[in-house]
């Protein structure tokens, strides 16, 4: 692990509708917020890596790199890309490879500058036959439910049971949600009676409770070296593990639909680097578009067997406890309210996750600190890009210079 790039400061701005902000704003804020927190300043970045999924469209920015590059002052070299996962993989690769010793990673979204279009914009991330034939995210969600249920051969009180857990996990995530000042929904608690009054409601199989927000926002973390990390920084995360892998764009392609199997292979990646084993990951931070995504991510994770992750979320609902218990073990799952109550500005989402990580194996998550059994705890993040056609997996631990 000598040469695993040391996470030594992040930032974010709150999530949520940020009408009356540009998005220079936004990803300044969180910028500053994340140089401050490194104890460096913007004349000492070797290369800045930037996210953003919809920019051009939603603002009219034709070359991001330009702007941040106006907001530094500064002339370095600069990327972008879509997500921040995939961003964050270019910085670690650019760290490892010695090409650079300290990186920011940034990623930013006004998606509700383009509300009335956005849902048509969202659909272009999946494949061009299904947007043609208007194919809605949200239908994909229900339709990998169905096969789901297929998948495993569950019977209608099996089915029932598995509905209430989604409706659980959308309650959960909410609770950790309204404790999480930064979160769209701060404060914003609900039942699991309300989730599953509004499927009703809809006509549909799953809800307005089941799917995450559009949002506003931005995140960003500085990545470094470790001989540069013994020089400047006191603790921070280590990267000691990290895949990613693709699948096909068309979803009905695949052989597998009851999961993604980009994310299977981009975990088994990360967890051969990280030399651990998945028991020993006690935080996760999961990209819940839908709940039935933290579900399905909780499988093909590893950290639950195929078919079964309804019967453990449907426990905790029955014993209204807010973590799950797998194996005689404890997981906590998006306790920053996950895409379903902290947000999702997609292009800062994996920041979200990475932001939390770092405050949470720290230390500095205040009232919201979560409580772990070891004492040198593993967190795992996770960021899919389209309906499971990219997915990054992230394992993390604490860092601190012995120096």
């Amino acid at each position: 692990m000598t040469n695993k790039p040391i996470i030594i400061g992040v930032g974010r701005t709150s999530f949520g509708e940020h009408y009356g902000e540009n998005p220079e704003e936004l990803i300044e804020e969180a910028g500053l917020k994340a140089l401050e927190k490194a104890g460096i300043e913007r004349k000492d970045l070797d290369a800045v890596f930037i996210s953003d999924y919809f920019l051009q469209v939603t603002n009219k920015i034709g070359i991001e790199e330009g702007f941040v590059s106006e907001l530094l002052e500064v002339s370095i070299p600069m990327e972008t890309l879509r997500s921040f996962s995939s961003a964050l993989c270019c910085a670690c690769n650019a760290i490892e490879a010695g090409r650079f010793d300290i990186v920011l990673v940034g990623g930013v979204e006004k998606m509700t500058d383009r509300l009335d279009k956005i849902r048509d914009d969202l659909m272009m991330l999946g494949d061009p036959w299904s947007y043609h034939a208007g194919g809605t995210p949200e239908a994909f969600h229900e339709l990998m439910l169905r096969e789901y249920v297929k998948t495993y051969y569950l019977n209608g009180e099996e089915v029932e049971k598995l509905m209430k857990a989604l409706a659980y996990i959308s309650c959960k995530n909410h609770y950790y949600g309204s404790t999480n000042p930064l979160a769209h929904f701060y404060k914003r608690k609900i039942r699991v009676e309300d989730a599953i009054k509004t499927r009703k409601r809809s006509g549909r199989i799953l809800g307005l409770y089941d799917f995450a927000p559009i949002s506003d926002g931005a995140s960003a973390a500085i990545v470094v070296s470790p001989r540069k990390a013994r020089e400047i920084a006191e603790k921070g995360l280590r990267v000691i593990g990290r895949g990613s892998a693709t699948d096909y764009i068309s979803y009905f392609a695949r052989n597998y639909k009851a999961g993604f199997n980009a994310t299977r292979k981009a975990v088994e990646r990360a967890l051969n680097e990280a030399k651990i084993p998945p028991e020993k990951i006690e935080l996760v931070e999961l990209y819940d578009q839908s709940t039935l995504m933290e579900l399905i991510a909780l499988e093909d994770l590893g950290l639950c067997k195929p078919g079964t992750a309804w019967q453990i979320i449907h426990e905790s609902y029955q014993k209204e406890n807010y973590t799950y218990h797998i194996n005689g073990n404890t997981l906590y799952v998006n306790t920053n309210g996950g895409l379903k109550a902290d947000g999702n500005p997609m292009g800062a989402t994996g920041g979200a996750q990475i932001h939390e990580a770092y405050i949470q194996l720290l230390g500095e998550a205040g009232n919201r600190q979560i409580k772990f059994k070891n004492n040198n705890p593993y967190a795992l993040t996770m960021e899919l890009e389209g309906f499971g056609t990219k997915s990054y997996v992230y394992i993390l631990g604490r860092w601190e210079n012995e120096l």
